[in-house]
């Protein structure tokens, strides 16, 4: 979140981000009359303490003088003056949840190097990998092939949980292990990320902290009677395993990797993608997370990306990177880099990675600061998050670049020794 002292002072600046990201901004309009009606009630909260103390004292003088009368008509004074104490607190009360509420609500300030723009076509492309393949055939779709060996079966999972839901068999499930495996060796041993296994069920303050509370929570799913979520993403339970701790400098940067389930009720998706396997309410996903100084954290963000590009260049699959304009941005990001995996049936480029750099944002909200070294004050650390890949979305990816005419589907030869090895 942004501090409220920052919006007071670059109240015209935020208001001018949050137009370049569609946010409306009627509810941040309210914030610099209910700041100003917040401070005049605190003044005259402290200037009542204050007289009332005083008043108590003259109270007790004007007894011992046996001014009783003088004392009596004191003593009503400083009744009338509680009360209105009281109102005031509960004015203030109001306030603070009120502001709160707006503060809560306003998205992270984008970075001065994202493209303005109000839509996904004002994306801009910043480099592409590979080529896309040509077939001596016309490709099919992933849920066709999928359909047709019955690896891939979305009847039999409606039949087990309901609409977009995928039971994989044989092949397909082999696949998806050997992904994920993959893709945690890749990040643990080649590029430093030291992995971890976290809850798959995470409570109201973890949410609050990454950003999924309280504006999104119509997206995912909650355990009735408890304060848990199922997490539609690891980036949640990983970034809050510093919550609320302050971290000596000299451990930064920390990098960390994890394979979890995701869980997304996909609010509001109705009619999009409605096919195959990139629109699930559970999926699986290796996610990357960082945590670094200010000053490192663009360049951790680049390194993030390009960790995230070798698992696409490692499998074969032709993909490109665009920039997110200050409209498509996620609310708790800064800059987001979309990897976009070429998806041969559909003839077009689909998401299949998100890297990005939150800043201080996610940071703030969850006590998440760092120690300088010398330093006694300490600071906020910045946070970046990036899918190492949604698994389904890779397996799709694979079964649609590298079919063959007879419907067979070319294993990666970065893949085949975790198909050959006894794990699998």
């Amino acid at each position: 979140m942004l501090e409220l002292r920052f919006i007071r002072e670059n109240f015209a600046l935020v208001k001018e981000k949050c137009a370049l990201r569609n946010h409306d901004t009627s509810a941040l309009e309210q914030f610099p009359e209910l700041d100003q009606l917040r401070r005049e009630i605190l003044a005259e909260l402290e200037a009542g303490r204050n007289r009332r103390k005083s008043d108590s004292r003259e109270v007790g003088e004007l007894k011992k003088a046996g001014r009783e009368a003088e004392a009596a008509a004191k003593m009503e004074e400083n009744r009338q003056l509680a009360e209105r104490l009281k109102e005031l607190e509960q004015q203030l009360g109001g306030i603070d949840a009120r502001l709160e509420e707006i503060v809560m609500s306003t998205p992270n300030l984008c970075h001065d190097s994202v493209p303005v723009g109000s839509d996904e076509s004002a994306n801009v492309e910043y480099r592409r990998w590979g080529k896309p393949p040509q077939f001596d055939f016309t490709p099919k779709a992933h849920w066709e092939l999928g359909e047709a060996d019955g690896t891939i079966d979305f009847n039999r999972a409606a039949k087990l949980s309901g609409a977009r839901f995928a039971l994989l068999t044989g092949f397909a499930a082999r696949l998806e292990r050997a992904l994920i495996n993959f893709m945690l060796d890749l990040h643990t041993e080649k590029h430093g990320y030291r992995e971890v296994l976290p809850p798959f069920l995470v409570n109201s303050a973890s949410m609050t902290a990454t950003g999924q509370l309280p504006k999104f929570a119509a997206d995912l799913f909650r355990v009735e009677g408890a304060d848990l979520w199922l997490i539609p993403t690891a980036e949640v339970p990983v970034t809050n395993i510093h919550r609320d701790e302050t971290i000596a400098e000299h451990e930064l940067p920390i990098h960390y990797c994890a394979y979890t389930p995701c869980f997304r009720s996909e609010a509001g998706s109705y009619g999009r993608d409605t096919k195959g396997l990139i629109r699930q309410h559970q999926f699986d996903k290796v996610e990357l997370v960082k945590f670094t100084t200010p000053e490192n954290s663009d360049q951790e963000l680049e390194k993030l990306l390009a960790d995230a590009e070798r698992v696409l260049q490692l499998l074969e699959l032709p993909y490109r990177v665009v920039t997110l304009c200050s409209g498509d941005l996620g609310f708790s990001a800064r800059k987001t880099y979309d990897i976009e995996v070429w998806m041969p049936a559909q003839n077009c480029y689909r998401e299949i990675s998100s890297c990005s750099n939150f800043g201080e944002f996610q940071a703030r909200r969850g006590g998440i600061r760092y120690r300088p070294a010398g330093e006694k004050k300490s600071a906020l650390v910045h946070t970046l998050n990036g899918s190492g890949l949604a698994v389904g979305r890779c397996l799709a990816a694979i079964y649609e670049n590298h079919q063959q005419a007879d419907g067979t589907i070319r294993l990666p030869e970065a893949l085949k020794p975790y198909f050959n090895s006894r794990l699998t």
